[in-house]
């Protein structure tokens, strides 16, 4: 099975201490989001566990405890934009970020490590003609440490309008011409361009629009042939093979304005001032009446063959 870290939250960024406790203790808490008081149990352990998907702006503070994960495969994806702290307000400046993916790349490999540049907007200072400026600067400092950029074009979800009312996503004929000037840039640069739920719009403009995190793309960094069963876990718009997550909304402290995992700061806040780093769960402990029962789990390796 595959377990996600990055979904819900920046697990890296944030939690990295509460983390590493549950793979040495080997299994995690995980609270339904819909239905509190259910809570399921995950078994932590490689011989279950076929990768760790991680998704952060800061991959910083688990870099000292990479050992810590050398019996996990692994994939990451690494979020850096343009956006300044008007939009993202914590998070670390970019070129420190830029050089912790260049630690994290070659400690695990490039194919294990890929770049997010999203979601993509315009507004508030940022045009057609910065993006490709920007994004060119980022691409040069990454060539030779992954091989692919994933973009998504901003959702206009009702807390974003309120959280930054300034900035819009561009139109399909933007969004091609912008994409266009991406894929080059990439090309130049060694680095394929994916989209995440995305339409088949992009396609024209040379971009990969399967999906961001497929069971090719897991295979390819974990250098082993996955058997999932057909479509589990998996979007309909795409082909991504998500995992279970384990983490929890309204519990990033980076507070990006459009962040779709946060409904408020107060909220993340409240939240953030529960976590308790030696619980089994991200944000509290378990309550009296909490049932808590344990998922069904299995590994999709094929033991008879491998990619390398």
């Amino acid at each position: 099975m595959i377990i996600s870290t990055g979904m819900r939250t920046d697990i890296p960024a944030f939690y990295t201490d509460w983390f590493i406790n549950r793979i040495k203790a080997g299994y995690v808490y995980v609270r339904n989001t819909y239905n509190p008081n259910q809570v399921t149990k995950y078994i932590l352990n490689p011989k279950v566990v076929d990768c760790i998907t991680f998704c952060t702006k800061n991959p910083t503070p688990m870099l000292a405890h990479l050992d810590d994960l050398s019996d996990y495969r692994q994939f990451w994806f690494v979020t850096i934009t343009p956006y300044d702290h008007s939009i993202e307000p914590n998070v670390p400046p970019k070129d420190k970020i830029i050089d912790s993916f260049k630690i994290l790349s070659t400690k695990i490999g490039k194919n294990a490590v890929g770049w997010r540049y999203d979601p993509v907007f315009f507004g508030n200072g940022y045009d057609m003609d910065r993006h490709t400026s920007e994004f060119a600067k980022i691409a040069k400092e990454l060539k030779g440490y992954t091989n692919f950029c994933v973009i998504s074009f901003l959702d206009l979800y009702k807390k974003v309008r309120e959280n930054a009312p300034n900035i819009y996503p561009p139109t399909y004929e933007e969004q091609k011409k912008l994409a266009k000037e991406l894929v080059n840039i990439g090309r130049d640069n060694g680095i394929l361009l994916r989209s995440c739920c995305e339409s088949t719009h992009l396609v024209q403009c040379g971009v990969d629009v399967a999906g961001c995190q497929t069971k090719e793309i897991l295979e390819y960094a974990i250098g082993v042939k996955l058997n999932v069963p057909r479509r589990k876990n998996q979007r309909v718009v795409c082909d991504c093979l998500l995992g279970n997550d384990i983490g929890a909304y309204d519990t990033c402290g980076h507070l990006c304005k459009y962040c779709y995992a946060n409904s408020n700061k107060q909220k993340v806040l409240q939240n953030m001032k529960q976590h308790d780093v030696h619980s089994p769960l991200l944000i509290g402990n378990i309550q009296k009446d909490d049932k808590v029962t344990e998922a069904k789990q299995e590994s999709y390796i094929d033991m008879q063959l491998t990619l390398f």
